[in-house]
């Protein structure tokens, strides 16, 4: 089944889908991402065995609204992007499963509104603030690549910029984006002041935190904050970096099930 909601913080339109059986569990993709990225390297098949999974296009992105504005892109609006499509499925709680920006989305729900949240999992996520992490984690020059060149220029500088040609499942994602939009979200999301590791610490939602361990930032973070929460655990992803966490995917999937089969056994 697919569906749009409107936020109802501002209006603008979000698009989502819904397929499988059983508790409900929503992925919420990265930066320039889409739920097609889910579906592509094949999340949604694997965990729709077993879950009623719900996939959601973030405001900026997919078949989403993309406000030009970087006040549009901020953390209450997000929550409520998530939260407007569980309500519109009927889903009171679920399990979460976030990468990178859908993983700080999903520990500020946690961290503000526990009851929405079955379990947490966070991919590749971070609770410090994003101020300049654009160009580390993309490029130093991406403002002018999306200015001057639209979306292919900016994959193209992205793959120069890492030493390897971007998968296709995530190029064809980034393709689909408005570079306008996409500029002004990466300038909100930069400018949102962070959650912190106190803030981080403080939930108590059951939480599995995985990162690459060639990714030493969310690495650092996501092993401190299991350590600080009264229900995380953390797990690492070997060989990977921020960009290619998601691409093992049937290590992810089965720490999805393990983490969760641990908390009722």
């Amino acid at each position: 089944m697919r569906g749009t909601v409107q936020n109802g913080l501002d209006g603008t339109e979000i698009a989502y889908e819904v397929s499988g059986s059983g508790d409900p569990l929503i992925l919420v993709h990265g930066s320039g991402l889409s739920k097609g990225t889910w579906r592509g390297l094949g999340y949604i098949r694997d965990l729709e065995r077993d879950f009623t999974v719900i996939a959601l296009d973030l405001r900026g992105h997919g078949r989403s609204g993309k406000p030009h504005a970087p006040e549009a892109y901020q953390p209450p609006l997000f929550i409520g992007d998530v939260l407007g499509v569980l309500d519109e499925v009927g889903a009171t709680a679920a399990h979460y499963v976030g990468y990178s920006i859908g993983a700080r989305i999903g520990l500020r729900i946690a961290a503000g509104i526990p009851s929405r949240l079955l379990t947490l999992t966070t991919i590749g996520g971070s609770f410090e603030a994003m101020t300049d992490r654009i160009a580390t984690t993309f490029f130093p020059t991406w403002r002018e690549a999306l200015e001057t060149g639209g979306m292919e220029e900016f994959i193209r500088r992205w793959g120069d910029h890492r030493g390897r040609e971007i998968d296709p499942a995530t190029a064809l994602a980034f393709r689909q984006n408005d570079p306008v939009a996409l500029e002004a979200y990466f300038e909100g999301i930069e400018s949102a002041a962070p959650l912190g590791i106190d803030g981080a610490a403080a939930i108590t939602v059951p939480t599995l935190l995985l990162a690459g361990t060639d990714d030493p930032d969310r690495y650092r973070q996501s092993q401190e904050a299991a350590r600080r929460m009264a229900r995380g655990s953390f797990f690492e992803l070997i060989g990977q970096d921020h960009a290619s966490s998601l691409l093992p995917v049937d290590d992810v999937t089965d720490l999805i099930r393990t983490f969760q089969e641990s908390l009722v056994a």
